[in-house]
């Protein structure tokens, strides 16, 4: 199972771009660039649900916050590509659009690497992982966890998303960061950009599985199961919970804004609404569709959650809701093991 799927997940990743590129369009054979962009934003949300299931389905953390660390890692991205529309912009100003019609007249200090495509990434990644370091030690230091360790980081998150949502923050109000140019001075809606933005997306999820597969087999991983198991009696034998437990934390977070780093040049816009609470319940849902503590199936779960929803989204756009709420109580009722759990049934 885990290999097959780990196979299909490279073959899209090389086979979607290549059919893209080297049929013409009319072509029987050719994919349209709606496809790439599809399988592109599929694969960053496979690592979110990826990171989530590291420390839900191996260390039993709950977070319901997971959106704020993706959403941060967009933003690190946004503000680069903000920076690269230049002077194509509306008003023809050095300065982002939002930023002229707010009558600012210098950016302001938290702008200063938006220059730099390597400083700003450095910096997208850095941020989600600082915050998640900061709030995870005081949160496991004090022993907070099942449901009221969820309320908190849901609680995180809202807050955030109502500081993003004002215009004094710099990160473009209510309606974020879009129109978005180039990337390192190649026009990013070309479609050997689009190709390249999908394929890294590809290579990001398969390098995250890879580091996951690595740490849940190691005896980090072991001692990791065993916290979320009897985590009483891991700190009787002399383990200290909150260092693996953080650990664990700050690389789920570093995961999630891997992902929104690439996954806003493929969308082509970032908003507070990525903080919503409804976004990181998501990823949860994916987690627990694919079937948690096994890895690949919460790669599975996103990938079918999504496309259920693009299909009906598309026939039965009111009634998405209802089919979403309803497939992951059946779920939780009849197969708590998940999509994963099911196919190994049918293995057997």
């Amino acid at each position: 199972m885990k290999k097959t799927l780990f196979i299909a997940v490279a073959a899209l990743t090389l086979l979607v771009p290549f059919l893209h590129l080297a049929f013409p369009a009319g072509h029987p054979l050719h994919l349209s660039e709606f496809y790439v962009g599809l399988l592109g934003k599929f694969l960053c949300f496979a690592i979110c649900a990826l990171a989530l299931d590291l420390i839900w389905g191996f260390g039993g953390i709950l977070s319901l916050g997971h959106g704020l660390f993706f959403a941060l890692g967009g933003y690190g991205m946004g503000m680069y590509l903000m920076r690269q529309i230049g002077r194509d912009g509306q008003y023809q100003s050095d300065l982002p659009d939002f930023m002229v019609f707010l009558n600012w007249k210098e950016l302001p200090w938290h702008w200063a690497l938006s220059d730099s495509l390597v400083g700003q990434v450095f910096l997208a990644l850095a941020v989600p992982g600082l915050l998640a370091a900061v709030f995870g030690y005081f949160a496991f230091r004090s022993r907070i966890q099942g449901v009221y360790f969820s309320i908190i980081t849901q609680a995180l998150t809202v807050a955030a998303m109502l500081l993003f949502f004002r215009n004094e923050t710099g990160f473009g109000g209510n309606n974020g960061f879009t129109d978005f140019k180039r990337i390192a001075g190649i026009a990013i809606n070309t479609p050997g950009m689009k190709v390249a933005l999908c394929v890294a997306s590809g290579v990001a999820l398969i390098g995250c599985y890879l580091v996951a597969r690595w740490l849940t087999n190691s005896r980090w991983g072991r001692i990791l199961q065993a916290i979320r198991d009897a985590e009483g009696r891991v700190r009787f034998l002399g383990y200290d919970p909150v260092a693996f437990k953080l650990s664990a934390y700050v690389i789920s977070a570093l995961m999630c804004a891997l992902a929104g780093i690439l996954y806003v040049p493929q969308v082509g816009i970032i908003n507070p609404s990525e903080m919503s609470p409804a976004a990181s319940i998501e990823m949860a849902i994916w987690a627990a569709v694919g079937g948690r503590g096994t890895l690949i199936g919460p790669v599975l779960g996103a990938f079918f959650v999504n496309g259920t929803k693009s299909v009906f989204t598309v026939w039965w756009p009111e009634g998405w809701l209802y089919v979403l709420g309803a497939l992951f109580i059946a779920v939780t009722l009849f197969l708590p093991t998940g999509l994963a759990g099911l196919a190994k049934r049918f293995k057997r």
